[in-house]
Formats: structure tokens, sequence, C-alpha cells
């Protein structure tokens, strides 16, 4: 019973940061530990404790060092800001998914909702308005999807490679 909640609320929660990002740009920040606590919760229920541990701890490593060559990245070859190349909601969102998966398949997994991200981005209509890509929304869909092929025995295993 427990468990479904997590779930329902997770989905809620990425279908929430899916809306709010699409036609807002910008989304609610207490969903971000929201989804943390529930991938969390999921990660932890079906794992041992330290590879739980562990894998956090190189997950917020990678997502450090991704954020540092994206920082250093615009500082000296596009010469504008952090903040103008990446939001404050795909930072969080990146920082929440450190806390889904075992450190292979979220080394596997990260780049693989990148990947999904940019091909919705050039394939969809564009909105003349605003020239940024909604990020957390386009891979809240992909963890979205992600996580109920999981659910409904389509992907075999999120937690193990």
């Amino acid at each position: 019973m427990v468990i479904m909640v997590i779930k329902i609320l997770l989905i809620l929660c990425l279908g929430l940061i899916l809306f709010q990002d699409l036609k807002e740009r910008q989304v609610y920040w207490f969903l971000f530990p929201i989804v943390a606590l529930c991938v969390g919760a999921l990660f932890f229920m079906k794992t041992l404790p330290e590879l739980f541990y562990t894998s956090v701890l190189l997950n917020l490593t990678f997502v450090a060092l991704l954020l540092g060559t994206v920082f250093l990245y615009t500082k000296y070859k596009l010469k504008t800001t952090f903040s103008q190349a990446i939001g404050l909601g795909d930072v969080l969102f990146l920082c929440a998914l450190a806390f889904a998966y075992a450190s292979i398949s979220f080394m596997i997994l990260l780049p693989s909702a990148l990947i999904f991200s940019l091909i919705l981005h050039v394939c969809l209509p564009k909105n003349k308005k605003t020239t940024t890509v909604p990020l957390a929304g386009y891979m809240s869909l992909f963890f979205g999807i992600t996580y109920l092929g999981f659910w409904f025995g389509i992907i075999n295993s999120l937690y193990q490679v």
C-alpha cells in the first residue's frame, strides 16, 4: 500500500514538473524534494543500504562534475553566465535523480534522458516567445515513462545492469 502511494505521488510530481515547465518555464521548488524522496524510497526498498548510500554519493559526484563542466563551458566558451545556460529547476531535478538509481544505471539513464530531451525539443513545434529548453520537463516525461515501463513489466530492471 505504501509503495503504491509513493508511485502515484512520484508520477503526479513528474507530471506536474512536465506541465509547469512546458507551460510557464518554471516549476514549484517543493516538487523536487518530493521526487527525490519518492525515487530514493523506491530505490532504497529494492537494494542494500550500503549500495544505496554508495550509489547516491557517486551519483551526486557525477552530477557535480556534469554541472562543473557546464559551468566552465558557459564561462569560457559561451562567455555567458551559468544561470543563462541551465535553470535552477534543471539543477534541482538532476540532484533529485541522484537518489533514484544505482550508479551504472544512472550513468546510462541520464544521458538517455538528455538525448530524449534533445530529440523532443528539435521535433516539437517551437514557441516563438521563449528560446529556453524545458529540460526538467522533458526529463520528467522520460523518467515517468521509464518508471511506468518498469512497473508494468516492459523494462526488466532499473536498479541493476
